[in-house]
């Protein structure tokens, strides 16, 4: 029973030809499994990674490699099915994808750079104190729909869903209550916008 797996084909390496290559129970199998499932998994995978023909290529060959040597491991008479190879397919190009990605790193001193805007905690205070005393003078579904959209941050819908109302409703709701807001405090009209 076998126990490792098969390396990825080099990038750059031509097809290996699959007529050379021996099968587990000698029938011709992978001759048979080629012919029935290269073309479309190219068309597949190159779907997946966007031109890179060869590349492709190369995935087409790695995945029909893998089913099979997994008809070692199968009943008689097994075969691969499309969407089997599909997925084996699909996660080769996954995986490569997660290598290939580029990793970017933050340095610490760039990003306190950034964000090196001097705190007020007085002005901080003074700014919550108002918005407390601002949204505690609003109606309890007006109060609500402002939490979940402006402090959580929800889309309409996503508010819509968690409050169990419309979302034409969580849109009417933010108007009324901003609306009611600047009508209120007509001097903190940035604030309440």
């Amino acid at each position: 029973m076998r126990t490792s797996t098969p390396t990825p084909v080099p990038t750059g390496s031509a097809p290996v030809a699959v007529e050379a290559t021996p099968t587990p129970s000698g029938d011709g199998s992978m001759r048979v499994l080629y012919e029935e499932h290269h073309g479309p998994l190219l068309r597949y995978v190159s779907g997946l990674i966007r031109g890179d023909r060869q590349r492709a290529e190369d995935f087409v060959q790695e995945t029909l490699v893998r089913a099979w040597l997994s008809t070692a491991n199968q009943p008689p008479g097994w075969s691969p099915s499309r969407a089997w190879l599909m997925r084996v397919a699909h996660n080769l190009v996954i995986d490569w994808a997660r290598r290939e990605r580029p990793h970017t790193e933050i340095t610490h001193e760039h990003a306190l750079e950034q964000h090196a805007e001097t705190v007020d905690p007085m002005s901080q205070a003074v700014q919550r104190r108002f918005m407390v005393h601002a949204l505690s003078r609003l109606s309890h579904p007006h109060r609500e729909v402002l939490f979940y959209v402006y402090v959580l941050g929800c889309t309409g819908s996503d508010a819509a869903d968690a409050l169990g109302i419309p979302p034409g409703t969580v849109k009417s709701r933010t108007h009324h209550a901003i609306r009611e807001l600047r009508r209120r405090h007509p001097e903190h009209t940035l604030a309440a916008a």
